[in-house]
């Protein structure tokens, strides 16, 4: 049976004996939606649940999108070295089956002879709906239309035990694309911080500036506040978000609802982990 742990030694960089690295600059490899800088540490797997229930704004018939419509997605993610990293996932929107791939190729160190921790991630996606059927033609008539891809480059750095920042460039490539003026490649940064103020809490909040144009249809930079505790062996993480969807390719490019008129939405994830 596995025993509950601080996940400060979980969320590590691979070399426990290394005093000089800094670790734990997220509590864990996610802020709300967005990918931290972080890896789970070596041998370790981390079971993950995210659950984003229906708009705010859906009013009182649908308890103020308590009752859905809801997006679920569960997922796998493992270390062997506590520096790369990988994982699996599958969300009900879409039904999306995704893949990732992290590693650390630069990490921050107390003396700041390395400044900062830079993280490489590559994803892909494909969505697993039924053959549909637009403007007469097959949208899925080919396996390779129903891949998704993003890459990004995460950069953070731990200013103090307190707060933490980070930036990341982001590229999504979709291989087809509803409409003839849609474009396939999308990009923008993001950036996230988190603001602990006792031993197990935090303040969250992340927002994805989109820099291109690629699609007449209406859609929105997402963007989320949250609070984050640790409670003997898991994170639990409770927020409002705009974005609907769970993966890197649906909510940075393709979120559609806003703030201003409360299109937001409650929702949490929880991290277990696990040494192997």
């Amino acid at each position: 049976m596995v025993s509950a742990q601080d996940l400060l030694s979980m969320v590590d960089d691979g070399n426990t004996k290394t005093h000089d690295l800094t670790i734990a600059t997220f509590k864990t490899t996610r802020l709300i939606n967005f990918h931290t800088i972080e890896t789970v540490g070596p041998r370790t797997l981390d079971f993950r649940i995210s659950h984003r229930f229906g708009a705010i704004n859906s009013k009182g018939y649908n308890a103020w999108g308590i009752d859905g419509p809801v997006n679920i997605r569960l997922s796998l993610e493992y270390s062997p070295d506590g520096r790369f990293m990988f994982g699996i996932g599958r969300s009900s929107y879409q039904k999306m089956v995704d893949g990732f791939l992290k590693w650390k190729l630069m990490r921050q160190r107390d003396d700041n002879s390395m400044p900062m921790t830079v993280t490489l991630f590559a994803g892909m996606y494909r969505n697993a709906l039924k053959n549909q059927i637009v403007n007469g033609f097959d949208y899925f008539e080919h396996e390779s239309s129903r891949l998704s891809y993003n890459f990004q480059i995460l950069i953070g750095r731990k200013f103090s035990p307190s707060f933490s920042f980070q930036v990341a460039p982001w590229y999504v490539h979709y291989n087809m694309v509803t409409a003839i003026s849609d474009k396939n490649d999308m990009y923008g940064i993001s950036g996230l911080f988190r603001l602990k103020f006792s031993a197990r809490s935090a303040i969250t909040a992340e927002y994805a500036y989109r820099m291109n144009k690629y699609t007449n249809a209406k859609n929105y930079d997402s963007m989320g506040i949250g609070y984050e505790i640790e409670t003997g062996g898991h994170v639990f993480q409770v927020h409002l978000t705009n974005s609907f969807g769970l993966d890197e390719n649906q909510f940075l490019p393709f979120t559609d609802s806003k703030w201003n008129d409360a299109g937001i939405r409650l929702g949490f994830n929880v991290s277990r982990v696990f040494t192997l």
